[in-house]
């Protein structure tokens, strides 16, 4: 059931980019999809944590960490979504998909958890599977290759910022905390740049994006609750299948050679520093257990 939730929280994401690159290629803002994204996030959150009895929710004991993952999680959709403008699905998940080396490599100087010569060895191996994907210095890099390579970047900080706030904050604050600071900041340069869709399902399009965020989550949430994280880490990678397929369907998008040896590699070494990070975790509880 673990593994079942795990796919469908991935399908999930993968289908809220399918619907965002759809709305930015029609000519939709950028700015004015993520708002969307973001408002109907913060809407289906309050109702579904029942915002108006939860006191918890708007309970909050380090502010300042929580104002930085506020704005990193909307700058992280902008820039994703600025990227799919150009890029195929299967491009950005692929240059995306190196977060777990970045939060790795950052984790040490940011949080003290640093990283042995094997994990270092198998982020080497994941960034030249990320120059193979960008492959700087030909025509395939571009702004949009960098707009991605900025939102990995960001989600990576986001990623660092909450693993701070985890023992520090309650669910439905982390989760009400995050939309609600991009609803609010984004709502003056979305407005001026927003227009009304021109149609139903360009409505629905959007109401649908907060809807797919938050039950990814929901459903990550649960997976968790019926497996460790180190177990359901590496289904991470399911969605680029979901992505490239997603990529051929709706758009007709078939990705190159290049791009999947790149992914390839990536997910080897992403999948390799969790089984390390997983070993090393097991071995500190026997020690603990024995001292």
């Amino acid at each position: 059931m673990a593994m079942l939730l795990a796919i469908l929280t991935f399908m999930c994401f993968a289908a809220l980019d399918t619907g965002a690159k759809y709305l930015v290629t029609a000519g939709y803002a950028a700015i004015f999809v993520v708002w969307c994204r973001f408002i109907s996030h913060t809407v289906i959150s309050f109702i579904a944590f029942q915002g108006w009895r939860r006191a918890d929710m708007y309970r909050v004991n380090n502010m300042p960490l929580q104002v930085l993952r506020g704005l990193l999680l909307p700058a992280t959709t902008l820039f994703n979504f600025m990227a799919l403008r150009e890029l195929q699905l299967a491009q950005t998940i692929s240059i995306f998909l190196s977060v777990p080396m970045l939060v790795t490599a950052m984790a040490g100087p940011l949080l003290g958890e640093w990283a042995g010569p094997r994990r270092w060895a198998a982020i080497m191996v994941g960034f030249i599977g990320v120059l193979i994907v960008v492959r700087p210095g030909t025509d395939v890099f571009s702004l949009a290759i960098i707009w991605s390579i900025l939102a990995a970047t960001t989600y990576s900080l986001y990623s660092i910022v909450t693993r701070k706030l985890a023992m520090q904050e309650s669910q439905p604050s982390l989760v009400f905390y995050s939309s609600i600071f991009a609803t609010v900041l984004l709502a003056p340069p979305a407005l001026i740049y927003g227009q009304v869709p021109g149609s139903t399902f360009d409505w629905l399009l959007l109401a649908s994006l907060g809807a797919f965020g938050l039950g990814g989550h929901a459903l990550l949430v649960k997976a968790s609750r019926l497996a460790s994280a180190s177990k359901l880490a590496p289904f991470v990678y399911s969605q680029l299948l979901w992505m490239t397929g997603l990529g051929f369907i709706v758009f007709g998008d078939v990705p190159d050679g290049w791009t999947m040896v790149g992914a390839s590699i990536i997910c080897i070494s992403g999948i390799y520093i969790m089984n390390r990070e997983r070993q090393i975790a097991r071995n500190e509880r026997k020690l603990a257990a024995l001292g």
